[in-house]
């Protein structure tokens, strides 16, 4: 009998969905950001009611209210795509916007050549 495993299981390395479609890394980028968002507009309405009880009640409105819409935008976008389509993405839109920090990612479009030439214009020759 040959012992072989007869099955690959290909979920094994895959981060489980947690809330709404997020797994746990876009939930914690979902509420950072909406924490954020909510902490600035909470201490906007503190300074203008004068009541510092506004910011950490905006601040957990803002997170319901991202996980919620966040989470199924997210869904939509994620939907029939690769497991790495957001932070391919994400790398893609960090590489465009800043070139110099591109960390590999091939950014270049046009044809490509798979034909050798005779000669490399900029390797030097043997002159015998």
């Amino acid at each position: 009998m040959d012992k072989l495993v007869t099955f690959l299981p290909h979920r094994l390395n895959r981060q489980p969905v947690v809330v709404r479609g997020l797994t746990a890394d876009e939930l914690w980028l979902c509420v950072g950001l909406s924490g954020t968002a909510g902490f600035l507009f909470g201490g906007v309405l503190a300074w203008a009611a004068r009541s510092i009880a506004l910011i950490p009640t905006a601040v957990v409105a803002a997170i319901a209210l991202g996980v919620f819409a966040g989470g199924g935008f997210l869904r939509r976008q994620k939907r029939g795509r690769p497991e790495t389509w957001l932070y391919r993405q994400l790398q893609w839109h960090l590489a465009r916007r800043y070139p110099t920090r591109a960390g590999g990612l091939i950014t270049r479009s046009g044809g490509w050549s798979v034909r050798r030439q005779k000669f490399f214009p900029s390797l030097p020759r043997d002159k015998a």
